[in-house]
């Protein structure tokens, strides 16, 4: 298993990763550094760090992999960890951190006074710093009357029109656990069995896969993170955005629970050698500049109300988003999981 250390810069050769992730914590510890664990792999995001360097003076290290890979690796090392902030890219992987007591609460003003409640856990265990929104995009020449909730993908007459990716992904797993806390675990049942039954094809792919199969012809209805369409509109996304204009989507539940919406979330590791500094840089995401890189570089939400959004995200319109704090929806993914197998989401 390998992973790319970054110093701004520089680049940490093969010996001097292997030295910083064994040596001690009275080692690691350094002023004026930070040393970040990403699951994260968006490019833009270097203009974050790259600010943040420049701001504060203070270095960031970073290792990047999956954030699976990350949490085991905190896990092994243990008390000596040198890890002082994980970055997920959803809610489930940071709480799975959290269940394993890897994380350490932070009491800050900043973030409370930035971030809206629902984006942050209630005793300071990790925070929420971008949205997306899981929504419905539509053939519209094919689909005379879109799905306007997430219940009504469950009926008979979109059979054999919808994509959907696969059931290990986290961002269904995601979707399904806040039906799950929505509705029930029985409602959550039959909602993934009819949806299931209603597929043009075997899940796969990832979510631009699902909205290049409506431009193909395959699929009907998509589910898919808005972030991803939204690339299509700001960039040349390869069998996608020359057919933008025939697409057009739909924020399920806006007479109901809203959106649902997911997050890129931050937290401080339970053994931070560099704790003050780890606080700084989260403070620093909920900034002006680095929400609308956010939303600028990757085509995200920006959590801190009132900041502008990128003329890619503004496109998709204004829409109520759920406001359900995230913590009552990541219990749900192993029940999410054992929903999806009992009915043969693959």
């Amino acid at each position: 298993m390998s992973h790319n250390i970054r110093r701004h810069k520089a680049v940490f050769g093969a010996a001097l990763l292997t030295l910083s992730l064994m040596a001690s914590t009275s080692a690691v510890l350094a002023e004026g550094e930070v040393n970040l664990y990403s699951s994260r792999h968006y490019d833009t995001d270097e203009r974050l760090y790259s600010d943040f360097e420049e701001q504060t003076g203070i270095t960031i290290n970073r290792i990047e992999g999956n954030a699976d890979e990350l949490i085991a690796r905190m896990e092994a090392e243990g008390a000596n960890s040198p890890a002082d902030v994980l970055l997920t890219v959803d809610i489930s992987r940071v709480v799975r951190a959290e269940e394993k007591d890897l994380l350490s609460n932070v009491d800050s003003a900043v973030l409370d006074a930035r971030l809206p409640e629902h984006l942050r856990h209630p005793d300071g265990t990790w925070f929420g710093f971008s949205q997306r929104s899981r929504i419905f995009f539509y053939d519209k020449e094919r689909v005379e009357t879109p799905p306007a909730t997430y219940a009504d993908l469950a009926k008979p007459e979109y059979k054999g029109m919808i994509c959907a990716r696969s059931s290990t992904n986290t961002y269904q797993i995601s979707l399904l656990s806040s039906i799950i806390a929505h509705e029930g675990e029985e409602a959550a049942t039959n909602w993934a069995k009819a949806v299931r039954e209603n597929m043009a094809r075997a899940p796969q792919g990832g979510d631009t896969d699902q909205l290049r199969g409506i431009a193909s012809g395959e699929c009907a209805i998509a589910i898919s993170n808005t972030y991803y369409f939204a690339r299509a509109i700001r960039t040349d996304v390869n069998g996608l955005s020359d057919s933008i204009d025939k697409i057009g989507w739909v924020f399920p539940d806006q007479s109901g629970n809203g959106a649902h919406m997911n997050i890129s979330a931050g937290a401080v590791a339970a053994n931070a050698p560099n704790r003050e500094n780890a606080v700084k840089f989260l403070e620093y995401l909920t900034s002006d500049a680095a929400q609308q890189y956010f939303s600028a570089g990757n085509d995200e939400y920006p959590a801190v109300s009132g900041v502008a959004l990128s003329p890619s995200v503004a496109k998709l319109g204004l829409f109520r988003q759920d406001a359900i704090n995230l913590s009552m929806v990541a219990k749900n993914a192993a029940k999410a999981t054992e929903i999806f197998n009992a009915v043969g989401w693959e």
